[in-house]
């Protein structure tokens, strides 16, 4: 009895100083994301298949809705990285800001848009949006933005030629071209499906095809937070690397299957037909690299928006190392 008690108080004792050993060598990420989207695949994939565990990260995802209460949430402490908009940065570097957010690794290298009609038009030309009821994005966002820039490369002054509405929250804009009388809008997947597949709205071009490679949504840090994690920021890296490559080298279907449980009001069919239709404009980065050109290509579209606050230089907000070491392991 002796050696049965003892063996079970080292076995209990083993087992105790092992799930301490576990727990210091996990690090928790708090990761806030501008919105929920199949344009984000890469990032769910890596949730769902336990790379960000493979480094010893425990990540916990937050939605947070919006560019701005992204970036407050992340300059307050709210959370550790974000994933948005280049843009943003730009933006609050431009504040003066002594803590600003810098850009370490890119998931997504096109608008992720889509231009819905209310009426199908399998003969569409950008000339039938004159005069148009557009229900656009908000000022200063990726989405206007990039909107703005293909248009006018179209010959389309978006705030002459169309009847520009810009008032309707993020969320709140796919009921309201639904219920509304807007002719055109612009929508990611799998929201532009889903009103197609509802007969309420005709997917007719895509923003991410028309408008070349942009640093269109990048994993972020404040400095003080990449000065003081180095290691961790390198491993989250590391992570994303994997999910990036595995989306690459899987079909769409077998992507869906994965991220399923983060759009579990969504069909799987229409799921896997969205993100080919992602996959198919190389939308989805294959690695985290942030290049100088695509940093150009954003500021030049800002700069036709009228939003460009400062010609902030690539060295100041982006940093490759990360990226640069995980890729060469």
């Amino acid at each position: 009895m002796r050696k049965i008690k003892f063996s079970a108080v080292v076995t209990v004792v083993f087992l105790i100083f092992l799930s301490a050993c576990n727990s210091a060598q996990t690090t928790k990420i708090s990761l806030a994301e501008v919105t929920r989207s199949l344009f984000y695949a890469p990032q769910y994939v890596a949730l769902e298949k336990g790379f960000f565990e493979e480094e010893g990260l425990e990540v916990e995802l937050q939605t947070t809705w919006g560019g701005d209460t992204t970036m407050t949430a992340l300059l307050s402490g709210g959370a550790d990285i974000a994933l948005v908009g280049s843009e943003t940065s730009i933006y609050v570097y431009a504040q003066d800001s002594r803590d600003y957010a810098i850009n370490f690794a890119q998931l997504t290298q096109t608008d992720g848009t889509f231009l819905v009609a209310k009426e199908p038009q399998p003969d569409f030309e950008w000339k039938d949006l004159e005069g148009s009821n557009f229900l656009g994005q908000r000022v200063g966002g990726m989405p206007q933005m990039v909107g703005e820039f293909v248009l006018k490369n179209h010959g389309i002054d978006p705030h002459a030629d169309l009847d520009l509405v810009q008032n309707i929250d993020f969320a709140n804009i796919p009921g309201a071209f639904a219920s509304g009388d807007y002719e055109y809008v612009q929508l990611f997947e799998p929201t532009a499906s889903v009103l197609e597949n509802e007969g309420q709205g005709h997917i007719v071009a895509s923003f991410g095809e028309e408008s070349g490679k942009v640093p269109y949504t990048v994993f972020m840090t404040k400095q003080s937070f990449m000065e003081e994690n180095d290691e961790a920021v390198e491993k989250f890296t590391r992570a994303i690397y994997k999910a990036q490559a595995w989306v690459a080298e899987n079909s769409a279907e077998e992507i869906a299957k994965v991220i399923e449980p983060y759009f579990e009001d969504t069909d799987l069919d229409m799921l896997a037909a969205s993100i080919d239709r992602y996959k198919s404009q190389d939308s989805f980065a294959t690695d985290p690299v942030l290049d100088e050109e695509e940093w150009e290509n954003l500021k030049a579209i800002m700069d036709e928006a009228g939003e460009l606050p400062a010609d902030v230089p690539y060295t100041d907000l982006v940093n490759t190392d990360y990226a640069e070491r995980v890729m060469s392991d």
